[in-house]
């Protein structure tokens, strides 16, 4: 029977971006589980950021395009717990290993997931402008 682990791995698929010798280990956490994981679950942040503009009184979809650019970045950076809602969506997708790697250096890994995350979103603006 399949571990969880060979579960998830299976689910996410390969590895996105370059990992070598002289990656960093932040840089090889990022291309080997951050990235296939915000690819997994694309859609699924997209609902999620969809659900919370609406909850804010959909100022987020009133906005010219390059504000709504910066909306994302400024939400995902400032609202706490909606930054640790979506930190959670990730983290929940690690393996065991993974997850002791991670909370090794916890703090730039956030960053980096934050980052990636906030890059997704504005790639699939036009998405978040369609849906409303």
């Amino acid at each position: 029977m399949d571990t969880r682990d060979e579960k998830l791995l299976i689910l996410r698929g390969e590895i996105l971006g370059n990992v070598n010798a002289q990656s960093s280990s932040e840089e090889a956490f990022q291309n080997k589980t951050i990235r296939p994981i915000l690819k997994l679950q694309n859609d699924l942040f997209v609902q999620v950021f969809i659900n919370y503009a609406v909850k804010q009184k959909n100022v987020f979809f009133k906005l010219a395009p390059e504000k709504k650019l910066a909306y994302i970045e400024n939400v995902i950076q400032k609202d706490i717990k909606f930054r640790n809602s979506l930190k959670g969506m990730i983290i929940a997708l690690f393996t065991i290993d993974e997850y002791t790697e991670y909370i090794k250096n916890s703090s730039n890994l956030n960053k980096r997931m934050m980052n990636l995350l906030i890059e997704r979103l504005k790639s699939n603006v036009q998405i978040l402008e369609e849906i409303n």
